[in-house]
């Protein structure tokens, strides 16, 4: 396989990312920025009194890792593979954010559900990317 581009995470010809590493490395810095973002906004609007700070959704910091996890999707070849490796990662990634968010209902929101995005994207990863090479040789 070459490598598509040098830049980071390191993909293959295909658009693949290639190792579970960069997934999680990627992945892991998009769910930060993403808990940055909401907590800024969250800030932003409780100074301007529309609410008390912490009250945001912590869920939203999510939509980074679930963007990169849509791209890494759609490199991969039309097959079932690939659907039934993104079912499972998100039913594992699902259940996995939700507890960690249960285990942390006392909390704010905003840190109850960045600790439910951080499990769904650790969840996630994990899962797909073993789980969609594995089937693709099953399968292809």
């Amino acid at each position: 396989m070459t490598e598509q581009h040098s830049g980071f995470p390191r993909r293959d010809a295909e658009g693949r990312i290639r190792t579970l590493g960069d997934l999680l490395g990627v992945s892991l810095a998009g769910l930060v920025i993403g808990v940055l973002a909401v907590v800024l906004f969250d800030f932003a609007f409780a100074s301007f009194g529309a609410g008390e700070f912490g009250q945001a959704n912590g869920w939203l910091a999510v939509i980074l890792p679930a963007w990169l996890y849509w791209e890494d999707f759609r490199a991969w070849e039309f097959g079932a593979a690939r659907v039934v490796a993104a079912l499972a990662a998100g039913a594992a990634g699902v259940t996995a954010g939700l507890v960690a968010a249960g285990l942390a209902a006392g909390l704010p929101p905003l840190l109850s559900g960045g600790l439910g995005a951080a499990g769904f994207t650790l969840a996630y990863a994990v899962v797909w990317f073993p789980g969609v090479r594995w089937l693709a040789r099953r399968t292809g």
